[in-house]
C-alpha cells in the first residue's frame, strides 16, 4: 500500500481570489514505513503574500522570487503522487489550493491522479470529538516531538502528520497487510495426561445441606414455583 502525506503553505486563504501556493512537500509511506522518497519545492507565487500568512509560515515574496512556479514542477510533482491514496490535514483547503493551481496549468484536477485522499482533521475529530485537533494539539496527544515547529513548514508538517497518522490507525494495523513475510509463530499445544490425578472430594456437611435446602426453599417461594433447581430435585427422586 503507497500513501502520500502532502502538505501546502500558501499566500493566503482563498484560491478564488488568486491566492497561491509557495510551499509543497509530500513524503512517501509504504506498507505503514516511512520511505526515504520526499518531494519539496518553494514556490513563485507571482503576487504578494497577505500578511497573516507570513506570520505562520515566515516566507516572503523576496525569497520566492528565484524559485519556479507552479507549472514547472506540475509534471514531477503528478509523477509523485500518481496511484497513491493521498494523507492531507484539512484536506479541502490544500486540494482546493492544488485544484486551481492545476486549472492554471491546463492539467487535470488532483482526482485524476490519485486513488482516494484521507482528510486527517476529519479522522482527529471522529476518534477526538470536542477538543482541539490542530496538528500540534495530536502531536501532544500522541506523544510526539514538535519542540523545533516555531513557524509552518510544509516539510516539516508532513514529517509531524506522518507520525501522527500512524499513531492514530495505529488500532487497525493488526486488520492491515504489513507486507511482511515473515511466518507467524503456531500456537504451541501442550497435552497432559490426567489419568493418574487423584481428585480431593469434599462433601458437604449437615448444616451446609440445610442451609442450602433453606435457600433453594425461599427462592421457590419468591419465584412462586419457578425454581428450577427444585423442578430438577423433582426429576431426580422420580422413578
Amino acid at each position: 500500500m503507497r500513501q502520500i502525506v502532502l502538505d501546502t503553505e500558501t499566500t493566503g486563504l482563498d484560491p478564488g481570489k488568486g491566492h497561491r501556493i509557495i510551499e509543497l512537500a509530500a513524503i512517501e509511506l509504504c506498507n505503514r514505513k516511512v520511505s526515504d522518497r520526499r518531494f519539496h519545492r518553494y514556490l513563485n507565487p507571482e503576487r504578494e503574500i497577505d500578511t497573516g500568512a507570513a506570520e505562520i509560515h515566515g516566507l516572503t515574496l523576496e525569497r520566492l522570487q528565484d524559485e519556479p512556479k507552479f507549472a514547472e514542477i506540475a509534471p514531477a510533482l503528478l509523477e509523485f503522487i500518481s496511484g497513491a491514496e493521498l494523507i492531507i490535514h484539512n484536506a479541502p483547503f490544500d486540494i482546493g489550493f492544488l485544484n486551481k493551481e492545476l486549472e492554471r496549468s491546463g492539467l487535470p484536477v488532483l482526482n485524476n491522479y490519485c486513488v482516494s485522499v484521507i482528510d486527517t482533521l476529519k479522522l482527529a475529530k471522529e476518534l477526538h470529538p470536542g477538543k482541539k485537533n490542530n496538528l500540534n494539539a495530536l502531536c501532544d496527544r500522541y506523544q510526539i516531538d514538535n519542540s523545533h515547529r516555531t513557524l509552518h513548514g510544509a516539510l516539516l508538517d508532513t514529517e509531524l502528520l506522518a507520525e501522527v497518522y500512524l499513531s492514530m490507525t495505529r488500532g487497525q494495523k493488526s486488520l492491515l497487510d504489513d507486507g511482511s513475510n515473515e511466518q507467524k509463530e503456531e500456537p504451541i499445544i501442550v497435552f497432559a495426561d490426567l489419568s493418574r490425578l487423584k481428585l480431593r472430594v469434599l462433601p458437604a456437611s449437615t448444616d451446609e445441606l440445610t442451609q442450602h435446602a433453606q435457600q433453594l426453599t425461599d427462592i421457590e417461594k419468591a419465584s412462586k414455583g419457578a425454581c428450577l433447581w427444585k423442578q430438577l430435585e423433582l426429576l431426580e427422586v422420580q422413578p
